[in-house]
């Protein structure tokens, strides 16, 4: 970054190629080497989607995951998307790290700044996805019991009992919800998610289609997420952006696999054909091959 101009090539290499924990021990070997914090020295050197793209990758996981969390609360209005994204997707040891960061970095408790954002039935399912603490393993004695239940709180009764929806989703584990949707179909004949969409709506209705979709499969529901960021008028560069960076060491092989299926293209085709310039090149590098 001395002298004319910035090598931007030499950065989308240094740091794209590189793990997480190897960009903490750059920034901390830059800090001793020349007395300066690397992110600032970057920050004053790039600009634009590609500056926010690598000040984005030189954040940690939990501490991105995080100040996401807290841009979505504090702005005017909630970026309920980001919520429902993070909160439906996350392990419940990552919810639990992401609490203790976030009261670290931003003095609040973050049940409390959800709480002030948001209401209702809504509201009590993030609050519940947030202790994450859902149940481990299959209950074989619940499954129809669980789905029997969702069918009389949804599709056969008049009016919704959310409740039920928010209880049993909330606090299940993965395997066993995907034992009650299937017998839910059994003895609905439709998916869950037909359930949801026709007795609920709004950010409830949404909150509770991600949860569905993130027990079926979370590669599977980023990349849709991906896919949507990319292919409507204009590209959503906050959620193609975030979904790179924070799935990239988690599971950018299986959304990628996922966005084949699913869309018949490759995800490294698509975010070509949607992005230019450093931003494309330092995503293309995350994103990884072309299936």
């Amino acid at each position: 970054m001395k002298g004319i101009g910035t090598d931007e090539d030499t950065i989308l290499m240094l740091l794209t190629a590189r793990i997480n924990d190897q960009r903490q021990q750059i920034k901390a070997a830059y800090k001793k080497a020349y007395g300066k914090d690397l992110v600032s020295a970057l920050k004053s050197e790039l600009g634009g989607l590609f500056e926010s793209l690598i000040v984005a990758l030189m954040t940690p996981p939990v501490a991105y995951d995080a100040s996401q969390l807290h841009k979505a609360l504090k702005g005017a209005g909630t970026d309920d998307e980001v919520l429902i994204e993070i909160l439906a997707s996350r392990t419940g040891e990552q919810m639990k790290e992401i609490i203790k960061l976030y009261k670290k970095e931003f003095g609040g408790k973050l049940e409390k700044d959800i709480c002030g954002d948001t209401s209702g039935d809504y509201q009590r399912l993030l609050v519940i996805l947030l202790q994450g603490s859902r149940e481990e393993g299959v209950d074989r004695g619940m499954i129809e019991k669980d789905a029997k239940e969702l069918y009389a709180a949804g599709e056969g009764k008049f009016g919704t009992d959310e409740e039920k929806f928010i209880t049993i989703l909330g606090n299940r584990s993965a395997e066993h919800l995907r034992e009650v949707f299937d017998a839910y179909k059994k003895l609905s004949g439709s998916d869950i998610e037909d359930s949801i969409t026709s007795e609920t709506t709004g950010n409830l209705e949404n909150l509770l289609v991600a949860v569905v979709k993130c027990v079926r499969s979370v590669p599977e529901f980023f990349a849709e997420r991906l896919y949507k960021s990319m292919r409507r008028a204009g590209t959503d560069d906050d959620t193609l952006m975030r979904i790179i960076v924070s799935r990239s060491e988690v599971d950018m092989l299986d959304i990628r696999a996922s966005f084949k299926k699913m869309y018949k293209a490759s995800l490294y085709t698509t975010i070509q054909e949607d992005t230019a310039g450093d931003y494309q090149k330092a995503l293309l590098y995350l994103c990884g091959g072309n299936d």
